[in-house]
């Protein structure tokens, strides 16, 4: 975790910002709950314990920082509200999710499905495609 935090501080001191004790104890949670897709209420909830003081809103800005300078990414998996995971590998697509309707479980998916239709679309449409963003609805093994 001191490594991740290190490269976040470097990041954030490029882009004219510092660590605050706020910014890391938001970044501790994120780090320490990965690959639970937590949202901003959660984040928050989860921050409170061990920084009593901070306020919402110090949350919802810090995730909002983080996210432009692509520390952490914020997506939508259109249950309502705005989940947040770290971003391990800034240079890769985004990796795929699939979302159970019955029990919420969303579960990742590290192999990219589309690698082939993105090189037909960028040769068809001259177009270049720089990510792509997948989620697939249904049932888990839990649920089927």
């Amino acid at each position: 975790m001191e490594n991740q935090l290190e490269k976040v501080k470097d990041k954030l001191k490029e882009k004219g910002f510092k660590l605050t004790p706020q910014r890391r104890a938001t970044l501790e949670v994120i780090i320490n709950n990965q690959g639970k897709h937590l949202s901003t209420e959660e984040i928050y909830d989860l921050v409170k314990v061990d920084c009593p003081e901070i306020g919402l809103a110090t949350v919802y800005r810090t995730l909002q920082l983080l996210d432009e300078i692509s520390v952490i990414s914020k997506m939508s998996l259109d249950d309502g509200c705005s989940r947040y995971e770290l971003n391990n590998h800034e240079d890769d697509h985004q990796h795929h999710h699939l979302i159970c309707q019955k029990c919420g479980d969303i579960i990742e998916v590290e192999i990219d499905l589309l690698e082939h239709l993105e090189e037909e679309i960028e040769k068809v449409y001259n177009f270049k495609i720089n990510d792509h963003k997948v989620k697939f609805f249904g049932e888990c093994s839990k649920c089927c």
